[in-house]
């Protein structure tokens, strides 16, 4: 697993050793990483991983079963009302007031946070300019865009000026220029004001894009985590293998399966795959298989794997599986 550089100071955030059951279910299994201030963190995982459960167990929403979260080395328990202050947190369904005007959705939701008055005016003023939303402030919510209905989610997460941001698929069916501006201001808060990103998304693109550290989950529990580079190194002694046959049988792609070093292998197409292999892996083996079918080898190309496909290696499933 890779290993990421670490400062003498505490971390940002901590997470010890959280487990969680529904009834029977395992859900988080002694999941433990460390987030240091102002950095951009991703977790990542197919559907059913744990992200989900564990993002509420962090905001407070769940409790867990054993283990613990910190916030500047403080738990929900020593002060629930200061812990919950550091977070803005946006969900996956938008949570807006369809009937109110962005203004009003501010304000209504600075209310919950103890902001009133000169005070909260002047935050709701920053975030409109932040999110890009100034000249919508009027606007029922009913009527804007999707893209700045996901805009206006993400200005409510921040209009207590939280020290911890998470964002949980915050660009789900939006259009490019919203997530660009988006993943702006997303950085822009991370160097300038050194706040603390937590970053979920469906979309592997983004995570490469966006974030800076990398803690991949499957079925609760850790798989990896570190940099890009930390993650793709585990697979830098072996490589992506993309192979053009002449045609493909079946029974070639069964043994394919089976020869050491292949982590895994995708289909392209009827003519055409790909092998992700590690450095036992010997091409020899690759030749001796195509023989033996009768299979001759059209193309064969090395590349270095992206983390989609170290993702694959990993989990044994597809990013969206």
């Amino acid at each position: 697993m890779g290993l990421s550089k670490r400062w003498d100071r505490m971390p940002k955030i901590q997470i010890q050793n959280i487990t969680k059951r529904f009834k029977d279910r395992l859900v988080l299994d002694n999941v433990s990483f460390s987030i240091e201030k102002g950095e951009i963190f991703g977790l990542i995982g197919p559907n059913g991983a744990g992200k989900s459960t564990l993002l509420n167990i962090i905001i407070g929403l769940l409790k867990a079963n054993s283990g613990q979260v910190l916030i500047d080395g403080k738990t929900i328990e020593d002060n629930s009302v200061e812990y919950k202050k550091k977070i803005g947190f946006v969900p996956q369904e938008l949570a807006i007031l369809e009937e109110l005007t962005v203004f009003d959705n501010l304000e209504y939701f600075g209310g919950y946070y103890g902001l009133f008055g000169k005070v909260l005016k002047e935050r709701i003023r920053i975030v409109l300019e932040q999110v890009g939303l100034k000249d919508h402030q009027k606007e029922k919510v009913k009527k804007l865009s999707g893209g700045f209905k996901r805009r206006l989610n993400i200005a409510l997460a921040l209009v207590h000026e939280p020290e911890v941001l998470i964002l949980d698929e915050p660009t789900v069916g939006i259009d490019t220029a919203s997530r660009s501006e988006i993943f702006a201001l997303i950085k822009r808060m991370s160097q300038e004001q050194q706040v603390t990103v937590i970053f979920t998304s469906h979309y592997m693109g983004e995570i490469e894009q966006l974030c800076e550290q990398i803690f991949i989950m499957d079925q609760g529990k850790k798989v990896s985590q570190g940099t890009k580079q930390e993650i793709k190194s585990l697979f830098m002694d072996g490589n992506m293998i993309q192979v053009k046959f002449n045609f493909l049988p079946s029974l070639l792609i069964n043994e394919l399966k089976l020869v050491v070093g292949v982590k895994e292998l995708m289909l392209k197409t009827d003519e055409r795959l790909v092998l992700l292999v590690d450095s036992t892996f010997q091409l020899d083996a690759l030749i001796q298989i195509c023989h033996q079918h009768q299979v001759k080898l059209i193309e064969i190309h090395f590349e270095k794997p992206s983390l989609e496909e170290v993702f694959l290696a990993l989990t044994g499933r597809r990013w969206h599986d």
